[in-house]
């Protein structure tokens, strides 16, 4: 399994910030965060290979959004912000050297993080950054590869992926007051103590769980059920409203 990644750009604090206040951001605990993310990686026995093809742009740093990559294809993400809408073209030549591409192109937009994969279902976030014509392309294009795409409205947070990610066992975890939790009916769902809204972002490695090593209480439920937890600061992160999930790619 390879992990790409993204080094921190020294102008993330100039980074879109939505459902957040605007916060200081310290650059070089930003760096450090990132490469103690990578090594967690490693540990979990994964080949992370970072980049800075868009250090220049605040937002490098959160590749998920700019690709969805399935086992036969990667799909170009077209994202909302105007200050993001070059990222994709710079991770284009790395992922043609593992997939095939597909592209999402305006006025269609889809970013990665409202994308969750579940088996050969694409749960997608229809959010402030996802609209139902992103849904309906991706559809199109996934449809053919053999997955099948459900919208779920998301309300008051970024991404699907802010509200709702998948634990080893198929599991969702979710704070259901971010989503339609109807449009889940189908799945077995955990829902994050009320006191930690932004921890249902995990992001699972092999049979390894990571989170932001704020969300403690997450972390204890999380263990209860039997997975490996591994806890990562990543406050610099969370004041770019970025979780866990947002900081790589993942390529098997």
């Amino acid at each position: 399994m390879i992990a790409l990644t993204h080094i921190p750009s020294p102008n993330m604090q100039s980074c879109v910030r939505t459902f957040v206040p605007q916060a200081p951001i310290d650059h070089a605990l930003a760096a450090k965060q990132h490469a103690d993310y990578c090594q967690t990686l490693r540990k979990c026995r994964t080949q992370v290979l970072t980049l800075d093809v868009n250090a220049s742009r605040p937002d490098g740093a959160f590749i998920e959004d700019t690709a969805i990559v399935l086992d036969e294809v990667a799909v170009l993400c077209s994202l909302a912000p105007e200050s993001r809408r070059d990222e994709p073209v710079g991770m284009e030549p790395i992922l043609r050297e593992h997939r095939e591409i597909e592209r999402i192109e305006l006025p269609a937009t889809v970013e990665g993080g409202d994308c969750l994969r579940v088996g050969r279902t694409l749960l997608v976030g229809q959010s402030c950054r996802t609209n139902a014509a992103g849904i309906a392309v991706l559809s199109g294009i996934v449809v053919h590869y053999g997955y099948q795409v459900r919208s779920v409205p998301v309300r008051g947070c970024l991404h699907l992926k802010t509200a709702c990610t998948a634990l080893p066992d198929g599991r969702l975890l979710v704070n259901p007051a971010w989503i339609d939790s109807a449009a889940l009916a189908d799945y077995e769902l955990v829902a994050i103590p009320d006191e930690e809204p932004w921890a249902a972002n995990v992001a699972v490695v092999r049979s390894s769980v990571l989170l932001n090593s704020a969300h403690a209480r997450t972390a204890d439920l999380i263990r209860s059920l039997g997975f490996d937890v591994r806890p990562i600061d990543l406050s610099e992160f969370a004041k770019a409203e970025a979780g866990v999930t947002c900081l790589s790619l993942f390529i098997s």
